[in-house]
């Protein structure tokens, strides 16, 4: 009876009576090739070609059994993309792609079985890929030692996240969607927000709060944008108005330094949203670089009281 293959690693299967003097010879092969399956690092060179197809031997080594393989070469030259085309047999491989491209944009290693689209092997990433011999698929196919993108890199409580843990040891948050986080948190450095942050309990602070003073342009009408900070100052170059300040939340507190300049007599006027004590609005004080403060609270989008302090001097 004579030899035959199995079907997903191409091991010989010996038939009855086959290979009487050279059975031994033909199981170390065998072994050999199961040991090229399990723990083999194959590098497959990539160039010009349209289409790198893997090597697939009967018996015998080929590229395609390899554990582990390493794409290099370069990308983005005749092709931008370039497809490594491996068996139509179940298969799992770790694939480490050092493939430079020309540019990162457009150019890319795709991994495919025929008759299947394949998947895209990120530029500098070492991954796990698998194929049911129709389709590819991608496991953490950004990198390993990076755990992905900010999509696979949330860690969470059961079995359905990578790695798995407990609620009372975990260490970090979702990075790509909403959470809550239950515990105490310490930030031993500086923490920057770009946009809003909400709290909707106590705010503790055993330390100082501090607000920059935010400089506003001086014109005929004063401009002030109340999403660019609490705090601001303005230094009259002639008889001016305070404009209606945009961006204005309900409970926002702050002040403006309004200064003279250098020659002073500078008047300074309200618009309608600013209102004061008994409905009188102040006025600046005028002498010569003379300081004097505005202290607001917004009630509303169109309502915000105000007292100003003068003349600070000593």
């Amino acid at each position: 009876m004579a030899s035959t293959y199995t079907t997903n690693l191409r091991l010989t299967k010996q038939g009855d009576g086959d290979n009487p003097n050279t059975w031994g010879q033909v199981l170390n092969n065998v072994i050999s090739l199961v040991d090229e399956a399990v723990a083999s690092y194959t590098t497959v060179s990539i160039g010009s070609a349209a289409t790198v197809t893997l090597t697939e031997n009967q018996g015998s080594q080929d590229q395609s059994r390899s554990a582990i393989l390493e794409f290099k070469g370069t990308v983005g030259g005749a092709n931008t993309s370039i497809f490594v085309l491996i068996p139509n047999t179940p298969k799992t491989y770790a694939i480490r792609n050092v493939v430079s491209a020309n540019t990162t944009a457009s150019d890319a290693i795709i991994l495919r079985v025929a008759g299947n689209a394949g998947v895209t092997v990120p530029s500098g990433g070492i991954g796990y890929y698998l194929t049911n011999g129709t389709s590819v698929f991608s496991l953490n196919s950004e990198g390993i030692p990076g755990l992905g993108t900010a999509a696979t890199k949330d860690v969470g409580v059961c079995a359905t996240n990578i790695p798995d843990t407990s609620l009372a040891d975990i260490r970090y948050v979702p990075t790509s969607v909403s959470s809550t986080i239950v515990a105490d948190k310490h930030f031993t450095a500086s923490v920057v927000f770009t946009s809003t942050v909400r709290t909707d309990g106590i705010v503790s602070v055993s330390g100082p709060v501090k607000s920059f003073i935010t400089t506003l342009t001086d014109a005929a009408s004063v401009a002030v944008s109340m999403n660019t900070g609490n705090n601001f100052l303005v230094t009259l170059g002639g008889n001016r108005t305070l404009a209606a300040p945009s961006n204005a939340t309900t409970g926002q507190t702050g002040s403006i330094y309004v200064v003279q300049d250098g020659t002073g007599s500078r008047t300074l006027s309200y618009n309608t949203v600013w209102k004061f004590p008994s409905g009188s609005a102040p006025a600046a004080t005028t002498t010569a670089s003379a300081i004097d403060m505005l202290v607001y609270n917004v009630r509303s989008a169109s309502t915000i009281d105000a007292v100003m302090l003068k003349d600070f001097k000593r």
